[in-house]
């Protein structure tokens, strides 16, 4: 993300909704917590309140600075999955909130995640449904009602994303109990917000909607209120994975 502010208003806030369910997929309350792709963190402060020891990774050094003002409690380290720079067995759980969904080589992330925990400690991660996230989908279909021409990134994730193949990954890497729930929610959140928080926060999905000249910029500004205009009282449909499994 290009804007930690901008992913703060915007990203953050849809994403806190999974922050409970999936620090209760750890289990009893772990003593040292490996919060993975921490963003601005929100695991982190969850995580802290809860009276872990918050270790949190993330491979932008913009938002672990974020992270390192707001919680000093924190341990931060900049990393990029898959590798860590931890020792074997050095966290009782390890939280990822919407990261493994961005990760190059799935299985080689879950076995580094295997290998940073002590036996028997917990693992869970969220990802989203894509077919059911109406709050970024409305992006693209403002796009492609404004004409815009424009090839979406490739997302390595999409092969393994439904819930029995991802089950079947982290079996493979050594997990075991492995469940796989769905969450669904809305999220309410102003539109016009919304599109600034987005935007502005960047990333390779939204980009290419700043890089448009401002007469193209404005037409897919208008189509995007458009279609977003029927989700300002109920909010936007959100979907999302959560997997949990033991060491």
């Amino acid at each position: 993300m290009r804007d930690p502010a901008a992913y703060d208003r915007g990203f953050a806030r849809l994403t806190s909704y999974t922050v409970e369910p999936l620090l209760d997929a750890l289990g009893p309350r772990p003593r040292r917590l490996l919060d993975l792709g921490c963003g601005t963190g929100v695991v982190t402060a969850a995580a802290l309140a809860l009276g872990a020891e918050v270790t949190a990774v993330d491979s932008s050094p913009a938002m672990l600075d974020v992270v390192a003002r707001r919680h000093p409690g924190a341990t931060v380290r900049q990393a990029t999955l898959p590798v860590l720079p931890f020792d074997d067995g050095s966290f009782d759980a390890a939280a990822g909130n919407f990261v493994i969904n961005h990760v190059a080589d799935t299985p080689a992330t879950l076995a580094e995640l295997h290998r940073v925990l002590r036996p028997g400690g917990a693992l869970a991660l969220t990802w989203w449904k894509s077919e059911e996230m109406t709050a970024t989908n409305v992006f693209a279909e403002a796009l492609a009602a404004a004409r815009v021409p424009h090839e979406p990134p490739a997302r390595p994730f999409t092969a393994v994303e439904r819930p029995e193949r991802f089950a079947g990954l982290l079996t493979a890497a050594g997990f075991g109990e492995v469940g796989v729930r769905t969450l669904r929610w809305r999220h309410r959140v102003d539109p016009a917000a919304w599109w600034t928080g987005v935007v502005e926060a960047g990333g390779p999905r939204f980009e290419v909607i700043t890089r448009q000249p401002p007469e193209t910029l404005a037409r897919v500004r208008a189509c995007y209120d458009r279609l977003a205009a029927p989700y300002a009282a109920a909010g936007f449909p959100v979907c999302a994975r959560l997997a949990h499994g033991l060491r």
